[in-house]
């Protein structure tokens, strides 16, 4: 079979993402294949998909990618045989821009034809539940609620009086009722907790999580439900150059937040990515012309990184040599000096970059960014723009007399401009995660810089 559901929320805290993973879990242990996305510019749901499938999950957001990026990218890793499984977002319709709809699970729905199954938190509640379905199937009629799953479910009798209320008043089938078990929630988190999935799913927690949807979700009703999605216009791939360079990339439990798409941009653009672990290598893989270190939590493994030196000392002296380096977020705080952790313990790191970065207790940003390149910066191209999201609870401070800003950037829904990051000749360093898909000649710009670098790393 060929189909899609978008598995979407009435609100944050729903239970989306461990249905979601539970559903992934069943249909592939029954033998379908399964093709995860995920709604909006979440990094830690994607790992989660990508663990029990085996694929990588994609980002779909249509405020940070673009509409046509969104439609191109579904379209063209939509399975031909199989099932396209699509997280969404927060609530349903929660997203930013003049509707209120731009990178929200609503916006994707449209934009895919996908029919939506929406996940109801039914603690505390019994009636009431036909009214919150109702608003949710009237709000937008373009959007196709065909499916509710009650989550959270008390006991034989709340779910005969959910289900009751709901086949009065409301169009969507309720396909599942699913009881409470605070043991089988994913927990909620936020940057700087955890990337252990392989800790958080392990064996024994999926296979009672499958169980668990196999026998309080009506599978069959589900998949009926994704068979009626449209089918999807063929895209072709991405035209791919011949790989001139390579291009080592940072792939650790440290360091694992890269949007898919980025990774499968800039191998499009000519790029032969090798990957390595900052953590545990020892050293950076010879014969590299560029680095791109992404985000993740090299504050929870400040220890292990400030004791290896192989790989400090190599990309140290990669960045005096004219390699091209980019760096977001937590790569970022790994080039700087140093990161300090909340007890106050400063633990040594690159070094590249003229400062350093303090973890604290309270978010520092979170949100949307549009950015544009500032003269300074020598690996991306004057005169354009590129979006991407920026999420982080440590803070960063450069000298002052050696400080050169990468971006000038704007938050989402304020028109003023602030300056961002650190550039220096042949290095980036960024708290922003751009999506190349909003624009993919910063892609190409990048790619271009690391053909051009005078020669391959090769340790001195």
């Amino acid at each position: 079979m060929r189909g899609t559901v978008i598995i979407a929320g009435t609100q944050s805290g729903s239970g989306k993402t461990t249905l979601s993973v539970g559903i992934m879990a069943a249909l592939t242990a029954a033998g379908l294949p399964v093709q995860p996305f995920k709604a909006g510019p979440d990094f830690i749901d994607p790992a989660y998909h990508a663990f029990i499938t085996g694929k990588p999950s994609r980002n779909l957001d249509g405020w940070m990618m673009g509409k046509k990026a969104v439609r191109e990218t579904f379209a063209r890793h939509a399975p031909v045989r199989g099932i396209a499984v699509i997280e969404g977002v927060m609530g349903l319709f929660d997203g930013t821009g003049r509707d209120g709809l731009e990178g929200s699970t609503a916006e994707v729905a449209k934009l895919t034809g996908a029919p939506v199954v929406l996940v109801v938190d039914a603690r505390s509640m019994a009636g009431s539940a036909a009214a919150l379905v109702k608003g949710f199937e009237t709000l937008d009629p373009k959007i196709n609620i065909a499916g509710v799953i009650l989550n959270r479910v008390g006991s034989a009798r709340h779910e005969e009086l959910l289900r009751s209320a709901i086949k009065r008043s409301c169009g969507a089938k309720v396909i599942g009722a699913v009881p409470r078990d605070e043991g089988l929630d994913i927990p909620s988190r936020h940057l700087g907790l955890t990337t252990d999935v392989a800790g958080i799913l392990t064996k024994k927690f999926v296979n009672r999580l499958r169980g668990m949807v196999e026998k309080h979700i009506d599978m069959k009703a589900l998949l009926n439900i994704a068979a009626k999605a449209p089918k999807q216009a063929a895209v072709p791939d991405r035209p791919s150059r011949k790989k001139t360079a390579k291009l080592a990339v940072a792939m650790d439990e440290a360091f694992c937040f890269y949007y898919q798409d980025n990774l499968d941009i800039l191998e499009a653009a000519g790029l032969e990515l090798v990957p390595f672990s900052p953590l545990k290598d020892g050293g950076l893989p010879e014969g590299v012309r560029g680095i791109y270190l992404g985000g993740g939590y090299p504050e929870m493994y400040a220890l292990g990184l400030s004791f290896n030196d192989f790989v400090k000392t190599d990309i140290a002296q990669a960045a005096g040599d004219g390699v091209p380096i980019y760096a977001e977020c937590g790569g970022l705080m790994y080039m700087t000096r140093g990161i300090t952790d909340k007890d106050g313990v400063f633990f040594q790191m690159a070094g590249v970059l003229p400062g350093q970065s303090t973890m604290l207790d309270r978010r520092q940003a979170l949100g949307y960014r549009e950015v544009t390149p500032s003269p300074a910066n020598a690996i991306f191209p004057q005169g354009g723009n590129a979006r991407g999201h920026e999420f982080h609870y440590s803070e960063t401070v450069f000298d002052k007399a050696r400080s050169r800003h990468a971006w000038l950037i704007k938050k989402n829904g304020d028109d003023r401009e602030y300056k961002e990051g650190f550039t220096a000749g042949n290095v980036t360093a960024s708290y922003v995660h751009l999506h190349f898909a909003s624009n993919a000649s910063f892609a190409r710009s990048f790619a271009k810089r690391v053909k051009e670098a005078q020669a391959p790393f090769k340790r001195a």
